[in-house]
């Protein structure tokens, strides 16, 4: 422990990771996937996973009580136990991944994700005024894009890309999207506990430098309701997801490097 918190260059990239986690429960969705990859830049990406879970505990308490009233049922149904089953995979496939493996997931993740938000801020754009259709809830998909979600927060918090290719059609709404979005993940990361600690992620040393970083939740979630205000959605999401592309980059550069140098 004492080790990471007294390591300044782990000690930076560690406070921007958490207060990017606040900013997001602070009125930014989706930008939390950027903790894991920050951090796995300075840490193993299966040890930044295991500190970031604690951290982000308390933010979904806050977020689910915010948003309890606002939530669709029929969504969660669906993708509560996909998501299970995406976490359960994840545990049982645990010991074959390793930290080089996990980059380039992590990494590919992270380019993904910024492509398709991109893409998504445009088309949105276009649309502006013209309403889509809502589309029926699909069992079958809705179970296969929780199981990936599931998976890859159980990997590396990054389930939001697959969540929203599925949830993002059903055209729901601000406040039962955001509602949904809170819970779905809340739960995950409830669910997460059990394989992680059986896996050893919650180890003494990862639970105190959570425990040291905690304080720093409610400045990240202060920050992104002021940034909210004050600057224009598009300029902030133009900015992080720049840079989340640039760190999946560094993340699969790092991991193809190791992985075919044995670096």
């Amino acid at each position: 422990m004492f080790e990471l918190l007294s390591d300044p260059l782990f000690l930076c990239v560690a406070i921007i990771a958490v207060l990017v986690t606040g900013i997001s429960k602070g009125g930014f969705g989706g930008i939390a996937l950027l903790a894991v990859p920050l951090l796995s830049l300075v840490i193993s990406p299966i040890q930044a996973a295991g500190i970031m879970l604690p951290v982000m505990i308390p933010m979904d308490v806050l977020s689910i009580w915010a948003h309890r009233k606002n939530w669709s049922g029929k969504l969660l149904a669906i993708l509560i136990p996909g998501s299970v089953v995406g976490i359960i995979i994840g545990a049982l496939t645990a010991r074959w991944v390793n930290d080089d493996f996990v980059r380039l997931i992590v990494g590919l993740i992270a380019i993904v994700f910024s492509i398709y938000r991109w893409l998504e801020i445009q088309r949105l754009k276009k649309a502006k005024a013209l309403e889509e259709s809502k589309r029926k809830p699909n069992k079958v998909s809705g179970l296969f894009w929780g199981s990936c979600a599931g998976y890859a927060s159980f990997l590396a918090h990054a389930g939001m890309p697959p969540y929203q290719a599925y949830v993002i059609p059903q055209n729901l709404g601000k406040k039962i999207y955001t509602g949904t979005s809170v819970i779905f993940f809340g739960t995950a990361n409830a669910i997460k506990l059990i394989p992680y600690g059986m896996l050893g992620q919650l180890s003494i040393t990862n639970l105190s430098v959570s425990l040291a970083l905690l304080p720093l939740v409610p400045i990240g979630v202060f920050l992104g309701v002021w940034i909210n205000k004050k600057l224009k959605e598009e300029t902030f999401f133009a900015i992080l997801l720049f840079s989340i592309f640039l760190v999946g980059l560094k993340l699969i550069w790092d991991g193809l490097f190791s992985v075919f140098l044995g670096v």
